[in-house]
């Protein structure tokens, strides 16, 4: 047992954010914890490492638990992202430092048997706490997040997203003995959230993910916790158990429920009746009373089943597509944007009407530039750029603004043009009710800005929608709620988006952009899986063409004894690959590469020993 809760409370200037939470985290375990936004995920995270104090309940945790937690990033003057890195490892590489003085100080000359044996000792320690393998686990960590392009620039100079990624690096390779991580996959591209999944299924620490990325759940998770209502419940299993176990719970007490009021009306209509025995006799029946009063506390110890909502509570989102486009909404033909760098060229894409087109690729590779390329905000420095002349174009951009000075009923009817009565009507759909209409834009979440800029969306006038990461900031049932809205749209979609589950769903024409552009007949998963066949074929094509040649049956032993030794040398090859490599999605390929390579020589050994 790493930690134990037991019935804590929290409570914030009188609003209660945690009621009556109980969970119990055992070594070992990776927890995904789960919840709507507000619902109390980081009061209950900020509870577990002790930056706030329950106000009634306990917490219990292991003697001496080393926590991980990355809630504000430090900053680190005068040091690269490289050197905020091998902080991690910082009392062992000051071992390492003492056994470079050892060694100088033996170099010139001292009591060599006391030095020697000092030596050894520390090098022990220095060997069993890893030393000679730090470099390669931070090598492993900077290619596995795609770090390369910023970890050697000053620290204090890097964004915020940057700065993140290193954080999480950091993290991870401290490998405390509970390592919470809130929302991981964010300002991560898909190759480096499909690296971090590999990873973490292997991770020898315990984890409390929190995250609204279900694929990152289902790949990582083995316990679901759900924080609602102030309580907390667990599921055993990745997410997608934890929705079929909830919606079974959900309907085993709507089922208790409603078996229960069957009985409480029963028996308020059979104390109805007794009173009105009572009455009827002349003079009043005392026995009646007694029992229909003997039935009234019976009802009164009931202890009531909460009726279960069945339906979550979702911002009514309904998108409406005005007018056709024509058959050609976008065309990019052979397009080459640069600004301090080049950024891609010869980019080709194109969306037809009614089309939903995703645009992934790695972090910085353009994907938003060329969504102004689309729009028309950015000419391309190269190419060209055409789009429909009756698209009416609704944009979400991930970098939502607005006045600050405003309040969000303002900033509603700034685009909307509606009375007041109207615009709260209409906020209302997407959960702003009552006062909250009138909270200052600038203290709005991001879930709760993301939100008012699509229940702005959904009331222009539009038949194509143009998405940069719209589920950023939303939580689950949001998300939810976006697909199904996406999903009933007419018109055409272009989104750019990591989120992977919301592209699986919904976009069938995935354009990967990496300097060009590859497009590619299917959704994100097609894309990665084609990706990685063909690094794959990269390497063994060549190796197996000499299989496909039809040779004289007097040469063909030869010829087979030929291909065995060059697939023996390759299979050679790959195996110092993989002991070189401290990438593990790049060793999961080669190991199933050199599976395939020895498979086939010993057909082909067989072949040849059967021939003689």
């Amino acid at each position: 047992m790493l930690l134990d809760l037991q019935h804590v409370q929290k409570q914030f200037g009188g609003h209660a954010v945690l009621t009556d939470a109980n969970l119990f985290v055992n070594d070992h375990e990776r927890i995904g914890l789960v919840g709507r936004n507000g619902s109390g995920k980081t009061t209950l995270i900020r509870l577990i490492v002790g930056s706030d104090a329950v106000d009634a309940g306990t917490i219990y945790r292991k003697q001496r638990l080393h926590i991980g937690y990355l809630a504000q990033i430090p900053a680190h003057p005068g040091r690269t992202g490289r050197d905020v890195l091998y902080t991690a490892f910082e009392e062992v590489m000051r071992l390492g430092e003492k056994m470079t003085a050892l060694e100088q100080e033996m170099a010139t000359g001292g009591e060599m048997e006391r030095l020697l044996e000092l030596y050894g000792a520390i090098q022990t320690r220095f060997e069993n706490a890893g030393g000679y393998v730090i470099e390669s686990k931070v090598n492993a960590m900077i290619e596995g997040l795609r770090l390369t392009p910023f970890v050697d620039q000053s620290f204090d100079t890097l964004s915020g997203g940057e700065r993140t990624k290193i954080g999480l690096a950091l993290a991870l390779l401290q490998e405390p003995e509970l390592l919470i991580l809130d929302e991981p996959t964010n300002h991560l591209d898909l190759e480096a959230m499909a690296w971090l999944e590999s990873y973490l299924r292997e991770y020898p620490s315990t984890l409390l993910v929190v995250s609204h990325d279900r694929v990152f759940l289902d790949a990582v998770a083995t316990r679901i916790v759900e924080c609602e209502d102030g309580e907390l419940t667990s599921y055993n299993g990745n997410y997608s158990d934890f929705t079929a176990q909830k919606e079974k719970r959900l309907l085993d007490q709507f089922h208790a429920y409603t078996e229960q009021q069957k009985k409480i009306k029963k028996m308020k209509e059979t104390i109805r009746q007794l009173r009105q025995w009572a009455n009827e006799g002349n003079p009043p029946n005392e026995k009646f009373y007694r029992r229909a009063k003997s039935m009234e506390k019976a009802l009164e110890r009931i202890e009531r089943i909460k009726k279960p909502q069945l339906e979550a509570i979702q911002p009514d989102i309904e998108f409406t597509a005005n007018g056709r486009t024509g058959r050609d909404v976008f065309e990019v033909q052979q397009a080459t944007v640069a600004f301090d760098r080049p950024l891609f060229h010869d980019v080709t894409f194109y969306t037809g009407h009614g089309e939903r087109v995703a645009i992934v690729g790695p972090n910085g590779s353009g994907k938003s530039t060329l969504l102004k390329l689309l729009l028309g905000t950015l000419e391309p420095d190269k190419g060209i750029v055409r789009r429909a002349e009756r698209a009416k174009i609704g944009y979400l951009s991930q970098h939502i603004e607005f006045d600050e000075t405003h309040r969000l009923i303002e900033a509603f009817r700034d685009r909307i043009a509606v009375d007041e009565g109207k615009a709260r009507h209409l906020l209302a759909r997407f959960l702003f009710y009552g006062a909250s209409v009138f909270k200052p834009v600038s203290t709005l979440s991001g879930g709760e800005k993301m939100r008012l800029m699509l229940a702005i969306l959904v009331h222009e006038d539009i038949n194509v929608l143009v998405l940069d990461e719209p589920t950023n900031h939303l939580d689950i049932e949001s998300r939810e709620a976006l697909e199904e809205a996406i999903e009933r749209f007419p018109g055409t979609v272009v989104t750019v988006s990591h989120d992977r589950y919301f592209l699986n769903k919904l976009f069938p024409i995935t354009y990967w952009l990496d300097g060009t552009m590859t497009r590619f007949e299917g959704s994100v998963a097609y894309a990665l899986n084609k990706r990685m066949q063909s690094f794959s074929e990269e390497i063994t094509l060549p190796l197996l063409k000499e299989k496909r040649k039809k040779t004289d049956p007097k040469v063909q032993t030869a010829a087979e004894e030929e291909q065995l030794n060059r697939l023996e040398e390759a299979h050679r090859h790959l195996l110092e690959k993989m002991n070189e490599t401290n990438d593990l999605e790049e060793l999961m390929t080669l190991q199933q590469q050199a599976d395939a390579m020895q498979s086939e020589m010993d057909d082909l050994m067989t072949k040849i020993l059967e021939s003689l």
